[in-house]
């Protein structure tokens, strides 16, 4: 903050943090910075190094998780040192880092992932279809369709109000599995109940209209 007389008045001029020069890590705040900016100045090296050990105190109060680090003591010189612009003259425990160790990019991981199929079923219901296709034909690999079956038409109505038929879901089973998958014959899903809805994830549960209507109607009748 400064003062200024013009005219006799007295203003004031507020200096902002926009102003000022960037904190290279913001955890430690402007002071720290300030203070290592003032050991860079010290001339006598001895003073110098015992000026750098105290300011490492300072960060070590300030940024106590770094307490969670493995070697937390080289990571504090290693910040003091990033902090000052690498450009700090001290005697330091540990190698001081270099500017480049900063820029390093990180390792590419190959990932192998084709695009999803059908949006409102997700990776993970294609993932277990693909199991169940190589799984050996018989009971329990029909139990898995049909379990697979049910849960994905409830993923269909969560996105699709309208009603589903088995055939359009037996008919996803077989186009996620590219074929490999047969429905058994004869094979239908349990009817599910008018008064049941499947709600997006993240939305509010809502009760069925027609379970609102008979609230309302039992409210008139009480009011009656």
């Amino acid at each position: 903050m400064e003062n200024r007389e013009e005219n006799g008045d007295i203003t004031l001029k507020l200096k902002y943090n926009t102003q000022k020069r960037r904190l290279q890590l913001p955890e430690y705040g402007r002071n720290v910075q300030k203070m290592i900016e003032y050991v860079k100045t010290i001339p006598d090296r001895d003073e110098r190094n015992r000026q750098a050990r105290a300011v490492i105190g300072v960060m070590e109060t300030i940024n106590p998780q770094v307490h969670l680090q493995d070697d937390y003591e080289h990571k504090l010189w290693d910040h003091m040192f990033i902090i000052s612009g690498f450009d700090l003259d001290v005697d330091s425990p540990y190698p001081a880092p270099k500017p480049e160790d900063l820029n390093v990019e990180p390792v590419e991981i190959p990932m192998k992932r084709r695009p999803v199929k059908v949006a409102h079923y997700g990776r993970n219901i294609e993932n277990i279809i693909n199991l169940i296709a190589e799984k050996e034909d018989g009971e329990a690999k029909e139990a898995m369709i049909r379990s697979i079956a049910v849960y994905m038409r409830q993923q269909y109505l969560i996105w699709n109000k309208d009603s589903v038929s088995d055939e359009t879901i037996f008919n996803d089973i077989v186009k996620l599995s590219d074929g490999r998958i047969r429905i058994p014959e004869g094979m239908h899903l349990s009817r599910i109940s008018s008064d049941q809805v499947f709600n997006r994830p993240g939305a509010v549960n809502q009760k069925p209209k027609n379970m609102l209507r008979k609230n309302n109607r039992l409210k008139n009748n009480r009011k009656q």
